[in-house]
């Protein structure tokens, strides 16, 4: 990030394409869209770009009040899933010339076109636009293959073939890609592919598009399936009652999972009185919150281990390969910290309506479960794997 004196020289020149300067929070998608477009940095600039919210666009003092309130809303710009892949920047406080400001730094992405709901936005000289196609495929040109997640790199040695094509057409992008931008691009099939990182610029297949369109995924990633099983008792020996291996493609996981879940679950009537009351001995989004939450976290790379769901006769194991990643910790974990081991990933998710935003996932089944009535959801976590504990209501 920058220094105190180089955000100076940024907030007082009037002339830099690198600043966007906003009155207040009230225009807040033209934020967005700033925040896209320092990410995408079609110059190639490499140096971040900055929004200082409370000055006006002839550099005068707005003189808003940059209070902990703003600065936590412009910081959750970063986890709310409109901008995609995850932008990197940082929020902070600043004073120039008795002004008070919000200063959003915008560092700029290896993982480009960067899109707010669904559109690339760029900067040219002082202002913002719409990519053009061209202008998009110099973005592609521009990612930086080997500083990639794992997520976005090429799955080695398939090919397009590999890919339902039919599937992409029909159910991805009309829900990744606004209807009027696709009608006015109509940009040939392997063009859009790997504009959406799901296939390189010299269309092989990426990982995430192997997981989210591999007519056999599983082939290419060898830990990219769920393993579920209901057990009789409490012990892992006990006798099994049912199993599945659950593979496919991850909205084909998600939507089986569901469907298991509405099977397994108990649900009673409490009668007495004048009231009938009715309750699951497990609320249904607790666990689909969890199960999404590891499949889009866990580590896909360099091992075979899938999901396990072990469902006890006292509990509901979720486990998932790879231990907490980046700014997650063994100490900080479920407490609010948000980091991606597969960025691209996740950015799918939220597009596909699969995730509600980044990083409220385990807020939403903490909520469910004490809303239902159960115990406190547990984890117990070290450097090889995740495991979330729910347990029913009693």
């Amino acid at each position: 990030m920058l220094g105190e004196q180089e955000l100076y020289e940024l907030y007082t020149n009037q002339e830099s394409d690198l600043v966007e300067r906003k009155r207040n929070w009230s225009k807040a998608d033209e934020i967005r869209q700033a925040i896209c477009a320092f990410s995408n940095d079609l110059p190639g600039y490499q140096r971040p770009g900055v929004i200082f919210v409370g000055q006006e666009d002839d550099g005068a003092c707005s003189n808003i009040e940059v209070n902990d309130e703003l600065l936590r809303t412009l910081g959750g710009i970063r986890s709310e899933g409109k901008i995609q892949p995850f932008p990197q920047l940082s929020v902070s406080r600043r004073q120039f010339d008795g002004c008070a400001v919000a200063a959003i730094e915008v560092e700029p992405s290896i993982n480009t076109p960067v899109r707010f709901d669904g559109r690339v936005w760029i900067r040219v000289g002082p202002r913002r636009a719409l990519a053009t196609a061209e202008e998009e495929r110099r973005l592609l040109e521009k990612r930086r293959w080997g500083n990639l997640p794992f997520d976005a790199q090429a799955a080695t040695g398939s090919s397009i073939d590999d890919l339902d094509l039919k599937r992409f057409e029909i159910e991805l992008l009309p829900s990744v890609i606004p209807p009027d931008v696709l009608e006015q691009n109509h940009r040939p099939t392997e063009q859009q592919l790997t504009s959406l990182r799901l296939a390189t610029a010299e269309l092989v297949p990426t990982n995430m598009g192997m997981l989210f369109l591999g007519k056999s995924p599983h082939s290419w990633l060898p830990g990219a399936y769920v393993q579920f099983r209901r057990v009789a008792g409490t012990l892992l020996t006990d006798a099994t009652l049912d199993s599945h291996e659950i593979s496919g493609t991850i909205p084909d996981q998600v939507m089986r999972l569901e469907e298991l879940f509405a099977v397994n679950i108990r649900r009673r009537a409490v009668i007495g009185g004048s009231i009938r009351e009715e309750y699951s001995d497990y609320p249904i989004e607790a666990l689909r919150q969890i199960a999404r939450n590891a499949l889009v976290h866990r580590t896909y790379e360099g091992t075979g281990a899938p999901v396990r769901i072990t469902w006890y006769s006292d509990r509901i194991e979720i486990q998932s390969p790879g231990g907490p990643y980046g700014q997650v910790t063994l100490e900080n974990f479920g407490m609010g910290a948000t980091d991606y081991r597969n960025p691209t990933v996740a950015g799918l998710m939220v597009s596909l309506r699969f995730m509600e935003k980044f990083g409220v996932g385990i807020a939403i089944a903490r909520k469910s479960l004490e809303d239902n009535g159960n115990p406190a959801l547990e984890f117990h976590n070290n450097a090889q794997h995740v495991l979330a504990i729910l347990r029913p209501r009693q």
